[in-house]
């Protein structure tokens, strides 16, 4: 009697270095998938191989690149050729990585966190390369909890209807995209939420922030988080706004009020100052039109998901306009108030019933901001108290989806 092999797993659309959202949803599915199965291997497809290899302490974590151009062209031709040229099979699964660990792979995680959207046709190649690899070697794809839709550009609706309904499971993150989805006659869905409620924090992350951070800041006095976003300040200046003025603005009143302020990067690529996945720059710039105090702590660095999270449960209020950033800020039962730029926020928020928190990016002025950041401030009991009784079935409905993915992983193949 022969051993069974270890159960293998694919990931694509998120990541350890950078968007620290798409690293929680890469841990958050390690670590609940370790906890699952009998010692399962994870190959992730990486659009930051060497980043994300430097960041890498899982001993059954494999990096394989997949940049825009290796997942559109050499990875999607190689697993064509797969499909159609059998007698290469062999010699296809030796010579690539990325093929071999797709037809060993029990499924393809799409851990993509917002995919085939209306406005956002420039990502529709990228979304379809994503899946079509597995779509071509026979391997499962399970769409991690993910926003899209909706699907009345015609463009986007044609390849939604032609590819979603291939995914063995779509996860909606959702009310909305569950029923934006429903609309498109898709059947393959599951009501999940975002995986990244279930990350889990190993008791370590106070010792490991304080080695860059002064944790007496939050010893006393009201601390608000401030977490801005490179994506809604091209956004905003798009329609002709000052989004770094606005932000900075809102933080010396906030000060003015004598509340604390930490103002948190949640997406940050060290080593370079291109703006891609990466909000530190932007940060940069706002802290150096602030005056500096002892009332303002600015995260300078990056940090690790864990950490960020840890961080980000330590303030008072928070204020988010990274996606992720508001999950962690939920997930540690922090009031919020979002500045977002899709239904992802809203229909988030609305599982907490606290979907009022949430306003776009085109409300965006100074005293908008102050307005509503005020009306959370005075109502934060009540936040609190909806917080704290929607949390344990926001989190059950996320490592759902962590059950749902080991029952592929064990089916039978083929």
């Amino acid at each position: 009697m022969t051993d069974q092999p270890s159960p293998h797993i694919t990931i694509i659309g998120s990541a350890l270095s950078g968007n620290k959202g798409a690293s929680a949803m890469l841990e958050s599915a390690i670590q609940t998938l370790n906890a699952r199965l009998d010692n399962p291997r994870f190959t992730l497809f990486s659009m930051y191989p060497r980043e994300d290899r430097a960041q890498n302490h899982y001993d059954n974590l494999d990096i394989v690149a997949a940049n825009p151009k290796q997942l559109g062209v050499t990875i999607n031709l190689l697993a064509l050729g797969h499909r159609l040229l059998p007698f290469l099979r062999p010699l296809l699964r030796k010579r690539s990585k990325a093929i071999r660990a797709l037809t060993s792979s029990q499924v393809l995680l799409d851990q993509g966190g917002i995919t085939f959207t209306d406005g956002r046709e420039k990502f529709l190649l990228y979304n379809v390369a994503s899946i079509l690899p597995a779509l071509n070697t026979s391997t499962p794809v399970f769409k991690c909890a993910q926003a899209v839709g909706p699907f009345t550009n015609p463009v986007n609706r044609f390849v939604s209807k032609v590819f979603l309904p291939k995914v063995r499971t779509l996860v909606t993150r959702g009310r909305i995209t569950h029923e934006l989805a429903e609309g498109l006659g898709l059947k393959n869905l599951h009501a999940g939420a975002d995986y990244a409620f279930s990350l889990e924090m190993d008791g370590t992350e106070a010792e490991q922030v304080a080695e860059h951070v002064d944790l007496t800041f939050f010893d006393d006095g009201d601390v608000v988080g401030v977490c801005p976003s490179v994506v809604l300040q091209k956004k905003v200046e798009a329609r002709g706004g000052d989004y770094i003025s606005q932000i900075v603005s809102f933080i010396a009143h906030l000060r003015a009020q004598g509340k604390k302020v930490v103002l948190v990067p949640h997406s940050v690529r060290t080593g370079t100052h291109k703006a891609h996945n990466n909000d530190l720059p932007l940060c940069v710039e706002i802290d150096s039109r602030l005056a500096h105090g002892e009332d303002l702590l600015f995260i300078d660095r990056e940090l690790s998901s864990q950490q960020l999270r840890y961080l980000i449960g330590r303030c008072d209020l928070f204020v988010a306009s990274r996606f992720h950033a508001m999950v962690s800020s939920l997930a540690m039962a922090v009031p919020t108030l979002v500045i977002g730029w899709s239904h992802k926020y809203r229909e988030v928020l609305e599982m907490f019933e606290l979907e009022e928190w949430a306003f776009g990016h085109d409300k965006l002025n100074p005293a908008h901001l102050q307005q509503r950041f005020a009306e959370l401030d005075a109502q934060r009991g009540a936040v609190q108290a909806k917080l704290d009784a929607h949390l344990p079935e926001v989190k059950q409905r996320s490592l759902a989806q962590a059950d749902l993915i080991a029952d592929i992983v064990r089916a039978p193949r083929g």
